[in-house]
Formats: C-alpha cells, sequence, structure tokens
C-alpha cells in the first residue's frame, strides 16, 4: 500500500500532493499521477465514486506510483473497514471534531487491517471552529498522519461562503484560522495539510503545511480561458 509511502516522505518533511479528478474516471486518476501528482482524492462524500470504483482506481492509481486516498461520507466504522478492505491506501475522514472521534478512527484502522494498518494514511479533516478551539486534545491521538484543515466547510461554519469567486482570497478571518490552526499542528511536531490554490500555496509551505489537496478543475478552467481568448484574438484579427 502507497500510504505507507507518503508517510515516510512526510516524515522526512517532504511536500505531499494530492489532486482531485473531480469526476469518477480510473484513467484520469492514473493521468494526474503520471503528470506528478503523489495521490489520488477520491471523493466518497460528495463525489459519485462506487465501492468497485475505489478498488479498480485503488489498483491502477497504485499501479502508476501513486496513493489512492479515500473520503467517506461518514465516521461509520463498517463504511471505513469496507473502503480500506476495497484497497484505499488511506482514509480523509470528514468533520472529526473530538478526540473520541479520533481515536475511533485510528481503532477501526487497525481493527480493518490487522496485517499492515501501518501502509494505510490516516488523515483528520478540522472543519470547524470547535475542532479548532480544541486542536490540542486532538493532536495528543496517536495514529493520526495528517491533520487536514479543511478551508471550505470551516468557511461555512464561519458563516462565509464555502469558497471565494475565482482568482479571489478567502476571507481573512478564514485565512487567519487557517494558520492558527497549523502554527499548533507543527508545534506538536505533527503534519498539517490542507486545500490550496496554486496561489495560496507558496504562503502555506512556508506556514509549514506539507500535505496539499489540490483541485484540478482551476487548471482546465485556466487552459480553457486561455483557448479562447487566443480564438477571439484570431477571430478579431481575421475579420478586421
Amino acid at each position: 500500500m502507497n500510504g505507507a509511502k507518503l508517510r515516510e516522505r512526510l516524515a522526512k518533511g517532504e511536500a505531499v500532493t494530492m489532486f482531485t479528478p473531480h469526476h469518477s474516471s480510473s484513467g484520469l486518476a492514473v493521468r494526474l499521477v503520471e503528470l506528478g501528482g503523489d495521490a489520488i482524492f477520491v471523493d466518497c462524500e460528495h463525489g459519485t465514486w462506487s465501492f468497485e470504483d475505489v478498488r479498480v482506481t485503488a489498483q491502477v492509481v497504485r499501479g502508476a506510483g501513486g496513493a489512492a486516498i479515500v473520503r467517506p461520507h461518514s465516521h461509520e466504522r463498517p463504511v471505513l473497514i469496507r473502503y480500506l478492505n476495497a484497497g484505499a491506501d488511506g482514509l480523509m475522514v470528514p468533520m472529526v471534531d473530538t478526540a473520541e472521534q479520533a481515536r475511533a478512527i485510528v481503532d477501526a484502522v487497525r481493527y480493518a487491517c490487522p496485517a499492515d494498518h501501518e501502509k494505510r494514511l490516516v488523515i483528520a479533516m478540522i472543519e470547524t471552529p470547535k475542532a479548532i478551539e480544541d486542536i490540542e486534545e486532538l493532536l495528543a491521538v496517536e495514529g493520526i498522519d495528517v491533520f487536514f484543515i479543511g478551508p471550505g466547510d470551516l468557511s461555512q461554519n464561519m458563516g462565509y461562503p464555502p469558497a471565494p469567486p475565482f482568482g479571489q482570497p478567502r476571507p481573512q478571518a478564514v485565512t487567519e484560522r487557517v494558520a492558527h490552526a497549523v502554527k499548533k499542528i507543527r508545534a506538536a511536531g505533527k503534519v498539517a495539510g490542507t486545500l490550496v490554490t496554486s496561489d495560496e500555496l507558496p504562503a502555506l509551505l512556508e506556514q509549514g503545511v506539507r500535505y496539499f489537496y489540490i483541485h484540478s478543475d482551476p487548471f482546465l478552467r485556466v487552459g480553457l480561458a486561455a483557448v479562447m481568448k487566443l480564438l477571439e484574438r484570431s477571430a478579431r484579427t481575421t475579420y478586421a
């Protein structure tokens, strides 16, 4: 399982990237790894991936040298176990607010994979003001590899839209809470992760974030916009 490889790199202080293909597509997932992504985000909370999709995608992503990290829709123990048994290289569990919840996730992973749980990456998503307020308790839980601040849900829980308009920064209050959480995570000697755009990545890397979740859609948006701009320019020249 390539989750162990990600853990080894993070332990060395290296940065790791995880890209989401946005679609239930094993082919696109593999292509993102071939182009340089370290891991693929298989979103079973908001996406349409089936258990069979997870199994097939995890196999081909590992074959390409990457890791498949699954986000389940909940903390349900049977669901976590089933995704692990389907071949997930790691779990990125949403809305982890308490140390009790974090310990239950670690226990489920170790129960599902008694012989090789150390080969699976375990990521706890911190997405509420409460989780950030109580972050020291979460950081004391052994077995969590990455403490991931989810800025979208955190924004919503703070009364803001989940995402700013394309190309615009997040509200300052949100970025300050993210920075505060990252500082606490790093001070505890743990690995911090978060969702970033290419514009946000340098500052968060400087703050100490090492696990970066990146959407592929903005790259498509920018690329298509560039093509359309060239076509418009060409049309103006042709018909001038």
